[in-house]
């Protein structure tokens, strides 16, 4: 199990530090929640963040986009230091050649699935994806709970991937924390994301530890 902060629950007026804390406390990669206003309710931040959180930071830098134009915004998200990109396959008039560019410029590849969109909706995806980010709330802001009935389609992911032997990842978020993450990592979960599950938390590090407790990696 990876585990992914979202700096969307930090606290950006000491981001650096916040940052810092979370890989400090055994965090593996940092995870940004790029919203526009408009394939989601919500804006977030761009790529001058991205940029920030490159300069002080030495892990992966996971980016997902719940954008309607990433064929424009992902090679600004990558020239500023993200290490992987998530994309919402119905934002993009050819899913595949949008990967396939983002590979080219460097970065890793993932696509991301609502709750409500089925496994088959992304299937087409899968032979140019190093990920597959099953969402378990749906996007647009932070702090939301967890929906246990993604859990089943998680395990389908992992059994889909497992009989066409492909090397994808499988990447969940939304309203994971101490008590459902083992839940989570049973169902197929590889990358945990947890905004408020830890930044949200007094102490970054006890929670850390407690997650991984769950899933016996400490």
């Amino acid at each position: 199990m990876k585990i992914a902060p979202s700096i969307l629950s930090a606290d950006f007026s000491r981001l650096k530090d916040e940052i810092q804390a979370v890989e400090a406390a055994g965090a593996d990669w940092i995870h940004v929640d790029v919203m526009d206003g408009h394939f989601v309710p919500n804006i977030t931040i761009g790529p001058v963040v991205v940029e920030w959180v490159r300069k002080v930071t030495s892990i992966p830098v996971d980016v997902h986009l719940m954008i309607t134009d990433p064929d424009k915004y992902a090679p600004e998200f990558i020239k500023a230091g993200a290490d992987w990109i998530s994309i919402h396959p119905d934002t993009c008039a050819n899913p595949n050649a949008t990967l396939k560019k983002i590979h080219e410029l460097g970065a890793k590849t993932s696509v991301a699935v609502n709750p409500d969109v089925a496994l088959s909706q992304v299937e087409s995806c899968f032979a140019d994806i190093d990920m597959v980010l099953m969402m378990t709330v749906f996007p647009g802001f932070g702090g939301q709970a967890f929906i246990p009935d993604v859990l089943a389609k998680i395990t389908a992911a992992r059994n889909l991937i497992a009989e066409r032997k492909l090397p994808i990842l499988i990447e969940v978020d939304g309203g994971i924390k101490t008590d459902n993450v083992a839940r989570v990592v049973q169902a197929g979960g590889e990358v945990i994301v947890s905004g408020s599950g830890i930044f949200k938390t007094p102490n970054y590090s006890d929670t850390i530890r407690q997650m991984r407790q769950a899933v016996g990696q400490a």
